[in-house]
């Protein structure tokens, strides 16, 4: 008989229970401000929910994505990975975009310090770092208060929410999934995830994040800024305490580009390539990792969902790599014929073999932080050692250095004078072999071992293919330093060599199913070509100290951006 009881008491209170839900969700009602909007706009949401209860808004996009969905080579390796380590699987889905407003921010997680920047022996794995901000970090799912569960949405398992959670707050996830990079400067902290009204917080992720709830009633409005970059037509599902209350849909704000994910007009990118490759042509290094820079803070190209951003964007900088050099060869080969093709053509086969064949194993096998560092300690050796020889000592013992740069110094005071363009001087060969190439420039004679660079160009092809870089920020200075070559002789072997590794390493990309975006592309094709014009005009304008100087300072931008010591770009 008590058995009897007892079963008869639960009965009831689950009966009681459910009736209390369904009050509780009978009395939620809620509409939006609009049923479209533009990315970026404010989106509103106002209603009434039971009065005394706290607001509960979470708003998910219908789009979702599952680490089976990918179709990038890396990243199903990488998301496999992940789902080891984090407790998700193939076939956990999520909504790419998904928000939880309320006015109760702590259930879902805390604020903590994070710290960023700086080497990894010095930030050891994200204890330490040279600069520290705050954020949002989610709370794993079994400390989560089991009271605001059936507020979550279409977030309703445990491996939903790891995947959520590794989605919003590792780089990779980030980079990779939801594409929105909540940021302090221009470095990616987190995802937004949870929000609240930014009045109240003063939270820099909450900035556009409006709450106005009164309890007594019950009454509410919210109103959220919208992801800036959400694609074309993304519909997003509305929940209010657990009640799916309705839906809207969010339209393009400009031009969209398909594989970078971005709205951006390529009349910008096209600007951008034209200075990034004039830059490029006059200095013949560090055109892959400026075009790299203007990518990420200027253009933002994040690539489509499942393929990581960098899988998009080292191929994009593949064509400033390669058309910049063609649009400055016609002056450097045909008309100033100051080309040193043996040396060039050496070190163009080297790098093109290395990042076709040993890039590949490279891109692999070995994290890019393992030799990334070292690139860092050796760009800024490099640099300071460009800088010594400027010293008057060491321009003393370059002798042949010295009389061309007298030479030119005194041609372009002739031209100056009798208002005409100064003449470069030419390369005339003296000797080929293949460890052993002289020729005369601006009548002085300089040496150099194309072997050697022929070998240089094998581990240079490595870093192009693993950075989507040229390498030139390598080449030119071991040109000035190891190989005692002028700047004017440095830069188109540099050029040469740029072209046969962006070949390369953008077909490695393309054997990988790896593509730029299109119109990202034919922008930066443009762009590239006709700065690559421009800077080799240009280049003479400049005397060997100044583009010395010019060259010192982009390996030393190189090193800062290697180490993360950047956070004011």
């Amino acid at each position: 008989m008590r058995k009897f009881l007892n079963a008869v008491t639960v009965m009831l209170s689950v009966v009681a229970l459910l009736g209390l839900c369904g009050v509780s969700q009978a009395a939620v009602s809620a509409s939006m401000g609009s049923s479209n909007y533009k990315a970026g706009d404010l989106v509103t949401i106002e209603g009434k929910i039971e009065p005394g209860q706290d607001l509960y808004v979470a708003v998910a996009s219908q789009t979702t994505f599952a680490p089976k969905d990918t179709q990038g080579v890396h990243e199903t390796k990488r998301l496999a990975k992940e789902a080891k380590k984090r407790g998700f699987s193939k076939d956990t889905s999520i909504p790419v975009l998904y928000y939880m407003i309320t006015t109760r921010p702590e259930k879902f997680g805390k604020i903590t310090v994070k710290r960023f920047g700086g080497p990894s022996f010095f930030t050891q794995g994200g204890k330490r770092g040279l600069y520290k901000t705050t954020m949002f970090k989610l709370s794993k799912f079994d400390d989560l208060d089991p009271s605001i569960l059936p507020y979550l949405g279409p977030i309703q398992t445990k491996e939903e929410w790891n995947f959520y959670k590794f989605a919003h707050e590792s780089n990779y996830g980030i980079n990779t999934i939801v594409k929105e990079a909540t940021k302090k400067g221009k470095v990616t902290i987190f995802a937004r995830s949870v929000l609240t009204d930014h009045a109240k917080s003063g939270n820099y992720w909450d900035k556009g994040t409006t709450i106005q709830l009164d309890k007594n009633t019950g009454a509410f409005k919210v109103t959220f800024k919208s992801f800036r970059h959400t694609p074309p037509d993304t519909k997003f599902d509305v929940y209010v305490n657990g009640t799916k209350v309705g839906a809207y849909n969010v339209q393009g704000n400009g031009f969209w580009l398909a594989k970078g994910f971005r709205y951006m007009n390529p009349l910008w990118i096209t600007i951008g390539a034209i200075l990034v490759g004039a830059y490029f042509s006059m200095i013949g290094a560090a055109g892959g990792m400026l075009m790299a820079a203007f990518q990420v803070i200027v253009v933002q190209t994040a690539g489509p969902i499942g393929i990581n951003a960098a899988n998009v964007l080292r191929p994009s900088n593949m064509a400033l790599t390669l058309f910049s050099p063609l649009g400055s060869f016609y002056r450097y080969a045909a008309v100033e014929k100051r080309v040193a093709w043996p040396v060039g053509i050496s070190f163009g086969v080297g790098i093109f073999i290395g990042s076709i064949w040993l890039g590949k194993y490279a891109t692999q096998y070995l994290p890019l932080k393992t030799y990334k560092e070292w690139l860092a300690i050796l760009v800024v050796l490099m640099g300071i050692r460009t800088l010594y020889e400027l010293t008057p000592a060491v321009m003393e013992k370059r002798k042949n250095i010295k009389a061309m740069v007298k030479k030119f110094n005194e041609e372009v005071a002739r031209a100056k004078a009798e208002g005409r363009a100064a003449q470069m001087g030419r390369i005339e060969p003296v000797k080929s072999g293949l460890t052993d190439y002289r020729f005369k420039f601006w009548g002085e004679e300089f040496q150099i071992n194309p072997l050697l660079f022929g070998i240089l160009g094998l581990l240079i092809g490595v870093v192009s293919r693993s950075f989507g870089i040229g390498g030139g920020f390598l080449l030119v200075p071991a040109m000035t330093t190891l190989g005692a070559l002028p700047m004017y002789v440095a830069v188109p072997v540099s050029l040469i060599g740029t072209c046969f590794s962006s070949i390369g390493a953008f077909l490695g990309y393309l054997l990988n199913g790896y593509l730029p975006d299109l119109w990202l592309a034919i922008a930066i094709i443009i762009g590239g070509f006709v700065g690559g014009m421009l800077g080799s005009r240009l280049q003479k304008l400049f005397s060997e100290k100044t583009l010395k100087w010019v060259l010192a300072i982009t390996l030393f931008f190189l090193f800062f951006r290697f180490f993360k010591i950047e956070i004011w770009i």
